[in-house]
């Protein structure tokens, strides 16, 4: 008789298995689950080297995935400067020049966070800030979007950025009424100063990441998708190092930066290549900006800034090459979509895609559009129409809702972070953090979609366009299965099925019973990485 490694019985587990939604026990072997069912079903496998879990009733799901996550970005920014929700510039360059005063002339400083739209004025910060607490050593601030850096006069200087410099295509350099640069670069223009920063090494990466994994454990997640990467491929590095040792404690789909498109295709590399710690994904491609910034593209200005309508990193005609090439040699492809125009195109472009892999012949691709984060009503049921993924982030809905309604306004922001139209339509939605854009954390995203209020509970008990909100199965399912499907990989994860991989959490306490707002209590008590526990105890 071969007996189970692990049983975990008398629990109430929400399997997100159609076919059996609730049981009450759990076995594995060897990483995998053997047995789901009632507790008096898994005696047959209880041997006396079976480890039991007398669970009392407590919840059990899926362990959860983050379906957008900058993994290694992320880990590498724990280390920086952190200026995340500061009050002001001058806190921010305070914190730099802490920094600076550690290291020696002409080290960079690097850091991340700012969110102008939390000071006062809004106003973009200037390089003079910089100048003055940190006149030594370049300094690089990446804005909270993502999507701009804040730099000094060393930093412009070592990247060549003068007043003769061009914007790149799809990129903005900041400048003052003479013309000279501010210090602030936007979109494809952040490349021109992260090309003179000198890279991380392998062993830094390595090392942060792997400081990490165990935070991901703690929030109860064991796959994370990451959602891009560098043209030498730093994150893709990162993971095959840590996956030659042993010591890749989640299982990662890896996405390709646009730029290294030919590379893949000239060897034949197709999405789902690899195993179960590590996959190929898609090519990543931003088709605008963000809300942050202001350079989300949209089909009509902002408001209040009559001649800003965002940036377009690249346009419809380019991108339906890009795409049609990328799905013609297997790549699916991950579009980054904000603004209602950007998403419009992005549609269009997977439409005639759509249309290319019928007449081909070819299985249709899991693309998948990123974000999300406004679509004109006309365009929001054709994510479902085109079976295209929508990935998308909760915690952005409250966290931008200020920002939302103050630079799209009424009546388009009704169409913005639409996850429950989206859900209703049939549209397969995987979940999400963005992080460091925001922290990884499910329960918090759960909240965030359940509820649409922040923490401290704005902007009311009905919640931020209430009819947008979600049920808790719809939630905890695309954060498990439907990430899972996102990555191709529902046969093998994302339900607690006899077959699949045995990973777990158990929580502190029955979302499914307690108040909404009351799931931001809720904790991680455990969690279980192929049938083995990693986080927590039992």
């Amino acid at each position: 008789m071969i007996y189970a490694d692990a049983i975990l019985s008398r629990a109430r587990l929400y399997t997100v298995d159609d076919a059996q939604p609730w049981a009450e026990a759990v076995a594995v072997r060897e990483g995998r689950i053997v047995a789901v069912g009632d507790a008096r079903e898994m005696d047959d496998l209880r041997g006396p080297q079976t480890e039991v879990y007398d669970l009392g009733g407590r919840l059990v799901l899926p362990a959860f995935s983050d379906a957008h996550i900058h993994f290694v970005w992320w880990a590498l920014q724990r280390r920086q400067v952190d200026v995340t929700d500061v009050p002001t510039p001058q806190e921010a360059a305070a914190r730099v020049a802490a920094r600076a005063q550690t290291l020696p002339a002409g080290a960079w400083v690097r850091g991340g966070g700012f969110n102008r739209n939390l000071w006062p004025g809004s106003e973009w910060p200037t390089k003079d800030l910089l100048d003055a607490t940190a006149p030594r050593n370049p300094v690089a601030l990446d804005s909270k979007d993502g999507h701009s850096l804040w730099v000094n006069s060393r930093a412009l200087a070592l990247a060549g950025i003068t007043a003769s410099t061009p914007d790149p295509m799809g990129g903005v350099i900041r400048r003052d009424a003479r013309g000279e640069p501010t210090g602030i670069l936007n979109e494809n223009a952040v490349p021109l100063v992260f090309n003179a920063i000198p890279p991380e090494s392998e062993e830094e990466c390595i090392a942060a990441v792997r400081e990490g994994i165990p935070l991901a454990w703690a929030a109860g997640i064991t796959a994370i998708h990451e959602a891009n990467d560098t043209p030498e491929a730093r994150s893709f590095r990162t993971f095959q190092a840590l996956d030659r040792a042993g010591e890749l404690g989640l299982r990662v789909l890896q996405h390709i930066p646009v730029a290294n498109l030919g590379h893949a295709l000239s060897v034949g590399l197709r999405s789902g290549f690899g195993h179960d710690r590590l996959r190929i994904g898609g090519i990543k491609i931003f088709a605008d900006g963000a809300l942050g910034s202001r350079t989300a593209d949209m089909l009509e200005p902002y408001v209040g800034e009559p001649d800003n309508w965002g940036v377009a990193v690249v346009d419809k005609e380019e991108l339906l090459e890009v795409v049609s090439r990328a799905a013609a040699g297997g790549l699916l492809v991950t579009v980054h979509a904000i603004g209602d125009r950007a998403n419009r195109h992005v549609l269009d472009v997977l439409a005639e895609v759509r249309k290319q892999e019928r007449e081909q012949g070819d299985a249709p691709l899991r693309h998948r559009v990123e974000h999300v984060q406004i679509a004109h009503p006309d365009d929001l049921p054709r994510l479902a129409r085109l079976d295209v993924i929508a990935s998308v982030q909760p915690l952005h809905a409250t966290s931008d809702m200020v920002m939302a309604d103050r630079h799209w306004g009424e009546p388009r922001v009704r169409g913005a972070y639409a996850y429950a139209s989206l859900s209703a339509s049939g549209a397969r939605l995987a979940f999400g953090s963005d992080a460091p854009i925001e922290p990884f954390a499910p329960l918090l995203g759960i909240h965030a979609a359940v509820t649409r209020r922040r923490a401290d509970g704005r902007p009311g008990p009905s919640g931020w366009h209430p009819e947008q909100r979600l049920r808790v199965e719809d939630v905890v399912r695309a954060y498990t299965w439907g990430a899972a499907y996102a990555a191709g990989e529902e046969r093998a994860r994302g339900s607690i099925t006899a077959g699949k991989v045995a990973d777990f959490v158990i929580l502190s306490q029955d979302i499914f019973e307690c108040r909404p707002m009351d799931i931001l209590q809720t904790q991680i008590e455990a969690t279980f990485f192929a049938g083995r526990l990693v986080h927590g105890k039992v």
